[in-house]
């Protein structure tokens, strides 16, 4: 916007794919962490950290979520399918 100092910018991952660069990683407000905002599986950590898990289990249970990125999103494969949670509901 010309005279503010705000930006807007558009991430065009479809258009123009940086997946094998991203690294991006979201935790959703129910305690699920989605390595991809197109990833049909989510890693839980809510359950292990109600239940009192250490710093180190809750390290290595995102670690393991990150491990499992995969190198793209695959929207152009005929295969695809959307996740089951639209992207308003995981923070995208």
């Amino acid at each position: 916007m010309v005279g503010s100092d705000y930006a807007v910018g558009i991430i065009a991952a479809v258009t123009k794919p940086f997946c094998g660069d991203c690294d991006r990683v979201r935790l959703t407000a129910d305690g699920q962490v989605r390595n991809c905002l197109f990833a049909r599986a989510e890693s839980d950590l809510r359950t292990p950290l109600r239940a009192g898990a250490s710093d180190e289990v809750l390290a290595d249970l995102w670690v393991t979520a990150v491990a499992g990125k995969r190198a793209g999103h695959g929207i152009d494969d005929p295969t695809f399918l959307q996740p089951d949670r639209p992207m308003s509901a995981i923070g995208g």
